[in-house]
């Protein structure tokens, strides 16, 4: 930043400071700018401790339910996080609740009743994230798999199906995530795409989606990183 450049200075420590309380921050920070062997030893973020090798102290749970999904459990983790910010009481304006974020009627439809209780609301969103995993089948591939069932467990299974039939009549590959349905799921934010013959539930706000699955991935390769 230029030194007479003050309002964009003082917005840009703004923003630094407001990132530094993210545990992104220091997964980001300690993988690109720091030796390994000096991060391990200096663990200083509250969010998880690599000299115990955990992610949060939801562990157990996720990783119990991991297997019914058959996803590796940091990858749950790195969802979870995404969702709630392993915070078990947290509420959207929408009205989604908990560690995973269920609306009342998918929470509902999972048997959650107390969506406050951790090993309850992890159960069944695993469960619910299991019947998007398995509506997609027909997808070869078993990552672009899992981000299909994770776009849809964010914006709803129906828009994701929406922007595979977009794809297929864009030249697209319906069956792959990246670079090719996440761009129509983008394009569901347009009337001219939203509003297509193709499109049975119209408008989504895209964007959330594409950014929710590559959030998630990221983060996830850092636990790979670091964590067992």
């Amino acid at each position: 930043v230029h030194p007479n450049a003050t309002k964009l200075l003082k917005a840009t420590n703004k923003w630094l400071k407001k990132e530094k309380r993210k545990p992104d921050y220091n997964f980001i920070y300690n993988r690109y700018f720091k030796h390994k062997r000096s991060f391990k030893r200096r663990v200083n973020s509250p969010f998880y401790s690599l000299n115990q090798n955990i992610i949060s102290k939801y562990d157990p749970i996720i990783k119990g339910n991991s297997e019914q999904i058959g996803w590796d459990w940091r990858l749950l983790a790195s969802l979870i996080y995404q969702e709630s910010q392993f915070d078990p009481d947290a509420e959207s304006w929408t009205g989604a609740k908990g560690l995973m974020q269920m609306m009342p009627a998918a929470a509902e439809e999972m048997g959650v009743t107390n969506k406050s209780d951790p090993e309850e609301i992890i159960k069944g969103g695993t469960n619910y994230l299991k019947r998007m995993h398995d509506r997609f089948k027909s997808v070869p591939d078993s990552i672009q798999r899992i981000k299909f069932a994770m776009a849809s467990y964010n914006c709803g299974y129906s828009h994701v199906v929406d922007a595979q039939k977009l794809a297929a009549v864009n030249g697209l590959d319906s069956t792959v995530w990246d670079d090719h349905v996440e761009k129509m799921i983008i394009a569901l934010s347009y009337p001219q795409n939203f509003n297509h013959e193709v499109v049975k539930y119209g408008y989504v706000r895209g964007i959330e989606p594409f950014q929710y699955v590559d959030e998630i991935f990221k983060r996830y390769e850092h636990y790979q990183e670091f964590i067992d």
